[in-house]
């Protein structure tokens, strides 16, 4: 029996900043971003759009095309959490009208634990083949201003639902992981915004993304010869390519620049105008990759790379479905994206220094999102949502 992906939807803000116009603030080359790191744009969160609506419009279209029935379990993802207590998920579950016999949890690991999500979901749908399993990863990436970490932010949200026999990707058993308790990123709760040591995260990521390797050709028969296309966490694009490189070599592979490209290029046309969304940034580049890609990659084996500052990493692979098309939500996403409004410079620092009052007082939040959920404000410490 396979288990995997049955469908997957991505929602992000409707405002932009083209980094183009970030260069021009800060005096500097638009190819240090464009080129440089891969990004072009970063998503900014409206003032009535946090981790929560974000995940309920990306799982709305799931929903609505499949209904509510069977959905045992949903799994949120992030780690831009609202609640030291209360999981995200609660709130999306009344959102999303979702039956009351559906449990909800919250996972954390950086931006690795929508994997964490996936394989969890993967074994409880073996377990009871007629369930289905909402894995939802939602994240808002911010960094100090004026820091090397600024121009990757984003904003973004991934819903998957996972199902015996599923129309998109089947997911192989076997994984690599490695963890290690490092320091390259991390964010205390008395901060709003990431510490991170940049170029030491880099390699932490590369080693992670070696060692994740080695223990999945331990425990799996494929090759990397098996696979066509490659998914690799993003914090930014340049990031994938560096990682790709890496592997090649790693492997001894041969391939030259342009098979390289190949296999991972259109994981990145998302993630480019979208910028950093965290947990949801690997699965958003699988999304990418199903929506844009030309061929036909029925019986297509993607391999994928899953990383969490701190750090946790896993590799494991998947099977494009035939028919996949059938699923997909690209015309969607492209008409989401096309929609989006670009902002000024002091439209973006507006939007940066939003913060959510902590008085616990009564609050109202301008509308700004154009998704169907929003934040409509705070009442008593209460977080209020509600449909537009």
């Amino acid at each position: 029996m396979s288990v995997g992906i049955d469908e997957i939807s991505f929602y992000t803000s409707n405002y932009f900043l083209d980094l183009k116009t970030l260069a021009e603030v800060q005096g500097t080359d638009p190819d240090k971003y464009y080129t440089g790191i891969g990004q072009e744009k970063m998503g900014m969160a409206a003032p009535d759009e946090d981790v929560v609506t974000m995940a309920a419009n990306a799982a709305l279209p799931l929903i609505e095309s499949a209904g509510t029935e069977g959905v045992s379990t949903l799994m949120f993802a992030t780690e831009t959490g609202i609640d030291q207590s209360k999981a995200a998920g609660i709130y999306v579950h009344r959102l999303l009208g979702l039956n009351d016999n559906c449990r909800v949890v919250e996972l954390k690991q950086a931006c690795y634990s929508a994997t964490a999500a996936l394989q969890m979901a993967c074994a409880l749908v073996a377990r009871k083949p007629d369930s289905k399993v909402l894995v939802i990863a939602s994240d808002i990436a911010r960094y100090d201003l004026d820091t090397p970490g600024e121009a990757t932010q984003g904003c973004g949200a991934v819903a998957m639902m996972v199902t015996a026999s599923p129309r998109l990707v089947s997911i192989d058993p076997e994984v690599g992981n490695y963890a290690e308790d490092v320091m390259d990123f991390w964010r205390p709760n008395y901060r709003s915004t990431a510490l991170v040591d940049g170029k030491y995260s880099t390699k932490i990521y590369l080693k992670a993304l070696k060692k994740a390797w080695d223990h999945f050709r331990y425990v799996s028969p494929l090759t990397f010869s098996d696979f066509s296309h490659f998914c690799y966490h993003l914090p930014f694009s340049r990031m994938a390519q560096k990682a790709h490189q890496q592997l090649v070599r790693h492997n001894k592979a041969g391939l030259s620049a342009e098979q390289q490209n190949a296999q991972i290029d259109k994981t990145l046309v998302y993630n480019r105008t979208i910028g950093n969304s965290y947990t949801a940034s690997m699965y958003i580049g699988l999304t990418s990759l199903l929506d844009n890609t030309a061929e036909d990659l029925s019986g297509k084996r993607i391999g994928f790379f899953s990383y969490g500052s701190g750090c946790v990493g896993e590799f494991f692979s998947g099977t494009v479905v035939p028919g996949y098309r059938d699923a997909l939500h690209a015309a969607r996403h492209h008409e989401m994206l096309t929609a989006r409004q670009e902002i000024s410079h002091d439209e973006y620092l507006e939007l940066y220094r939003h913060q959510v009052p902590t008085d616990g007082g009564e609050h109202r939040f301008a509308e700004g999102t154009t998704g169907r959920f929003r934040l409509a404000g705070i009442s008593h410490h209460k977080r209020e949502y509600v449909p537009r």
